[in-house]
This record gives structure tokens, C-alpha cells and sequence, in this order.
């Protein structure tokens, strides 16, 4: 019995052993960054029939209240040029804190943001577009991009584009405590600053998850939460439809001081996105250049 006993113990030993081993070496196996931002985006996004709904039914740190509870953001899309409208009380609550997910709605200017959860091979092409048609964009990036994608960064910094605070885990922010969300942002901004001698500004929440409580430390850690008055489903890469389908989906739903999300992740997106700058342009809109989007949110222009 003792004998047994004794190989049982060393089976389980090196068993816990060969875990370990497993789930130190997971964020480098192939397709791990694809499993966690598969659900890269889950904001409300409203073709147009209902309006979007606050999650009551999450709560962070066991408190339910106004100032703690997650929201999740969600728009219902306008027609034909029309604004998009938000949540009831979403924009005043941007405001408060110094954020948006539209500019000046009185010009004609449209805004292009690219999220990068993971590099999936379409990004210098859309940084190719990009350049050629002399538009920049925020790109928002997350800690293992960061890691992993230097020759990328380098060119969007060289090229003239904002490189945007996505976090370092991707993780809901209302779900973490405010020690956790300062790790989550500030530690990521500290990295990038130690690589390329700059800071972020721009913050887009995972998930389009957000609460006043991280809206409030975000901003007075100095960022801006950048959110959108336009996306759709394109983070899904088993779920891509067509260039065409993309640009219909865009190029439908532009409207004055628009706030575009797109994924870069996207085949779609990348192949899409030369039509949609020239339609775009040929509609009567600009494109603007994104670090005006601070001072619009400070107030201060």
C-alpha cells in the first residue's frame, strides 16, 4: 500500500509539474491571443431597432451602485448622415470626465481608430492606405502587442499616428479595483514609454466596458477614454464577408464628427479601406487628425 501510495504521490507531482510548465509557455502558443480577444469588442451595436441597455447585472468590487456599476457601451446608429444616439446620460458622463465617442458635430470630419488586440497580418497594409492617402489614425494596442510588434509601433509613430492605451490584460475595468486598473493602464503606458521615449494619452476600455468610477481614476491618471460613435462586427476573423460588405457597413453610417472603430485584425477593414477614405472624401467629409481629439475632450478647442 505505502508503495502505492508513493507512485501515486510522484504521478500527481509530475502532473502539477507538467501544468505549470504548460500555462507558463500558453500566451506563446500559437492562436493565444486570437482565443482572448475573440470577443474583442462587446458593446451594444445597434443596427437601429433598440437602444442599447445598460449591464445591471455586473457589479465591481461587490458594490451596486451608479458609480461603480459596469456599463456597457452601445449606440443606436442614425440613417442617412444622422447621428448616432447613445445610452440615456452616456455623453454627459463622457463629458464630465474629460472622454467622447464623437467630435464636433458641426464639421464634416470623420476620425479613424484601429483596435490591435493581436497582429494578424493586415496592419502595414493599412498603414500603407494610410500613408498614401495622408490620413493618420489612434492606434490601441495591448501589452502583448506591445511586446511582440516593434516594427509595427515604429512605423505608426513614424508615420505620424497616436498609438492608443488599450490596456496591458485587456480586462474590464469596472471589474478590477482601482489598484488593478492603474496596473492595468499606467503599467502599459510605463512600458511603452521606456521603448519609444513617449506616453499615451488616449484610453479605449476593453470591451467597451466602463463605469464613472474608471472613467474618474482613468481621467485623473490624464487620460482621455476614446469610445465610438461607429463599429461593427469585424473583429470576428471566421466571420469576414467581403471588402465590399465592409464598405457598404462603413461608408452607410458616416456622419459629422464621427468616431470610427475598426479592427485591424480584419481582412475586410484592410481591404476596404482605400474605397472608403476615397468615398468618404468624395461624399464631402475630411478625415481629421486625431490628436485634435484631446484638446476637443479637454474642452480646450
Amino acid at each position: 500500500m505505502e508503495r502505492i501510495y508513493k507512485y501515486f504521490s510522484f504521478f500527481v507531482v509530475m502532473i502539477l509539474a507538467a501544468f505549470t510548465l504548460f500555462m507558463l509557455a500558453a500566451y506563446e502558443l500559437p492562436g493565444m491571443s486570437q482565443m482572448m480577444f475573440a470577443e474583442e469588442l462587446t458593446g451594444a451595436l445597434s443596427e437601429g431597432e433598440d437602444t442599447a441597455i445598460s449591464e445591471v447585472r455586473y457589479y465591481a468590487s461587490g458594490v451596486n451602485d451608479s458609480y461603480s456599476k459596469l456599463r456597457s457601451w452601445g449606440i443606436k446608429r442614425g440613417v442617412n448622415g444622422e447621428l448616432p444616439k447613445a445610452d440615456p446620460g452616456a455623453p454627459e458622463l463622457l463629458s464630465k470626465y474629460n472622454s467622447l465617442y464623437l467630435a464636433d458635430t458641426n464639421k464634416k470630419t470623420i476620425y479613424l481608430t484601429f483596435d490591435e488586440g493581436y497582429e494578424n497580418g493586415y496592419t502595414s497594409k493599412i498603414l500603407d492606405v494610410l500613408y498614401e492617402n495622408k490620413v493618420n489614425a489612434i492606434f490601441f494596442i495591448t501589452g502583448p502587442y506591445l511586446e511582440k510588434e516593434d516594427a509595427l509601433i515604429r512605423r505608426m509613430l513614424d508615420e505620424g499616428h497616436a498609438i492608443g492605451n488599450h490596456t496591458i490584460n485587456h480586462k474590464s475595468l469596472p471589474l478590477l479595483d482601482d489598484k488593478e486598473i492603474e496596473e492595468e493602464v499606467v503599467g502599459l503606458d510605463r512600458k511603452f514609454h521606456s521603448k519609444y521615449g513617449r506616453n499615451m494619452v488616449f484610453l479605449r476600455p476593453p470591451k467597451g466596458e466602463y463605469s464613472e468610477r474608471s472613467l474618474s481614476i482613468t481621467s485623473k491618471l490624464g487620460y482621455v477614454n476614446v469610445f465610438w460613435s461607429f463599429a461593427y462586427d469585424d473583429w470576428a476573423v471566421d466571420r469576414q464577408r467581403g471588402w465590399e460588405y465592409a464598405f457598404k457597413k462603413v461608408t452607410d453610417n458616416l456622419h459629422n464628427g464621427a468616431v470610427i472603430l475598426l479592427h485591424a485584425v480584419s481582412r475586410d477593414n484592410a481591404e476596404a479601406l482605400d474605397a472608403i477614405i476615397h468615398h468618404a472624401r468624395e461624399s464631402g467629409y475630411e478625415f481629421g487628425d486625431v490628436f485634435e481629439l484631446e484638446k476637443y475632450a479637454r474642452g480646450e478647442g
